[in-house]
Order: structure tokens, then C-alpha cells, then sequence
């Protein structure tokens, strides 16, 4: 299998590494040995079928889930073992971009993307206020601060939780289906806001993505997880080449001889 980091840039510094690391619920094994590096600057996208553990290694680098075995690290600082308390300073540093994008219904847009900030600093409220509508006009919707989340489409109630996810100027964005529920015109409008703030914050970015148009455009790294393993690690050009089939299958959109009988397998299919 793949050890997912060997790929990466040598001149940049690790900021995430996963060594080793075990995940299983119950007698579901997600995550079987991993290996991890992400490197500072770079957009790592992350594929592989429904229930391949995508999700759950996102949480494990955000640290909202701990391993069963092996460690996490941040920096260089060991994370998969630290209370609650002592998160608490790290956290603001993660930005993550829920797949529902999960606003508060009962805020305003000014409000949702002001919560972290209002959450984790001593800003007036003016000052508040001012990142906010900083962070809306970067994903194109400063002015509609006083709107309620039910009032705004599927692509808007993404861009502003993608404005929220900024709000304190993370190191690390994590974006989980960022796209999931979008016609392509308004996906790419995604697309294109990850590729901006890369280059305007100048942050490491994870996306999950089923989405391969999307995964070719953002990522400068594409690694694939299939039964809990990395099994591709390299640049979207190199994945159009792959000869291994389960990538290719998962390239092309269609079902693989080894996934149908791993879904018969799992009773999915």
C-alpha cells in the first residue's frame, strides 16, 4: 500500500502527520494503518468510495475523533492525546467546511460567521463585524449579513460557511464534500474560492471530495483510501495514468470487478 506523504514537496514543512493510525466501529475497521503527511501550502484531495473513511480521517486531523491506536501530530506537537482544555488554543488554527455546511438556523449570516471570532477572541463588536464582512466579500457575498440561513440557496449557505471556516485565518482549511448537492456552475464557484484562498492565505488545505472534475482542479495531491489504506499518492496528472484498477474505475465513474465483489462482500451490493 501507499504510504501518503512520500509524494509530497521536500522543502515544505509538515504540518499534519498521521503515524500509524487505527480506526474501527465495532467490527468496522475505517482506518488501518495510516500514514499521513501535509505539507505547508499544499491542497491535498482525498477520494475514495462511500464509507472508505474519508470523513473520519478529516475528524482524526482536526482532532475530533482520537485513533485507536497510533498518533497525530500538528506541527510538531503530538495532539490525538490532549484534553478538551488543551485544544482549546489549537483549535482556532483548523478551519473546517462542514458537508452540510451546518449554519445555525437560529443566526443571521453576520452572526454564523462571526461566532468563531466572538467565540475565541476578546474583539469588539465592531471589530467583529469588520472581519465579517471581510470574510463574506472574499467569497463574493459581503451585504448579506442581516439574511437568515433559510433564505439563501445551497451555494450560498456554502460560501458562508466557507466565509465562517476563515474567520480566524486558520493555517489548515478542511473541507469535507465541499461541492456534494451542487449543479456544476455553482460547484465550480467552489472550486474556484478553494483555489483563491490558497492563494491569498496561503493555506494547507484537505478536501474530500467524490467529485473528480473538482478533484483535478484544486488539488496539487490526489491520495485515494480504499478498505481503510492508502492506495494512490501522487499529482492529478499522474492519477490519469494509474494502471491500478480500483483507481481507475474510481477515475472513470464506473464499478471495478475488485469493488463489486468488495460491496458483494460488505452485503452493498
Amino acid at each position: 500500500m501507499v504510504s501518503a506523504g512520500s509524494r509530497a514537496g521536500s522543502g515544505n514543512e509538515a504540518v499534519v502527520r498521521l503515524v500509524d493510525v487505527h480506526k474501527r466501529f465495532d467490527e468496522l475497521v475505517v482506518l488501518s494503518g495510516v500514514d499521513l503527511m501535509l505539507r505547508a501550502g499544499e491542497t491535498t484531495v482525498v477520494i475514495g468510495e462511500s464509507g472508505s473513511g474519508k470523513s473520519v480521517l478529516l475528524k482524526h486531523i482536526v482532532r475530533l475523533l482520537r485513533p485507536d491506536r497510533g498518533e497525530v501530530y500538528f506541527h510538531d506537537q503530538r495532539i490525538d492525546n490532549l484534553t478538551e482544555r488543551a485544544l482549546v488554543p489549537i483549535r482556532p488554527r483548523f478551519g473546517f467546511l462542514f458537508q452540510l455546511s451546518a449554519l445555525f438556523d437560529s443566526m443571521t449570516v453576520g452572526q454564523n460567521v462571526g461566532f468563531p471570532v466572538a467565540e475565541h477572541t476578546r474583539l469588539s463588536r465592531k471589530q467583529v463585524d469588520e472581519i465579517v464582512a471581510r470574510k463574506l466579500a472574499m467569497v463574493g457575498l459581503d451585504g448579506i449579513q442581516s439574511k437568515w440561513p433559510a433564505e439563501l440557496s445551497g451555494g450560498q449557505k456554502k460560501r458562508v460557511a466557507l466565509a465562517r471556516a476563515i474567520a480566524l485565518e486558520p493555517e489548515l482549511i478542511l473541507y469535507d464534500e465541499p461541492t456534494t448537492g451542487l449543479d456544476p456552475p455553482r460547484a465550480d464557484v467552489i472550486n474556484e474560492l478553494i483555489l483563491k484562498l490558497k492563494r491569498e492565505l496561503s493555506v494547507t488545505s484537505v478536501v474530500v471530495t467524490h467529485d473528480m472534475s473538482s478533484a483535478l482542479k484544486v488539488g496539487d495531491r490526489i491520495i485515494m483510501l480504499y478498505q481503510g489504506k492508502f492506495i494512490f499518492d501522487g499529482t492529478p496528472e499522474s492519477i490519469m495514468r494509474c494502471d491500478n484498477p480500483l483507481v481507475r474505475s474510481f477515475v472513470e465513474g464506473r464499478c471495478s470487478e475488485e469493488l463489486l465483489q468488495a460491496l458483494h462482500e460488505k452485503g452493498e451490493a
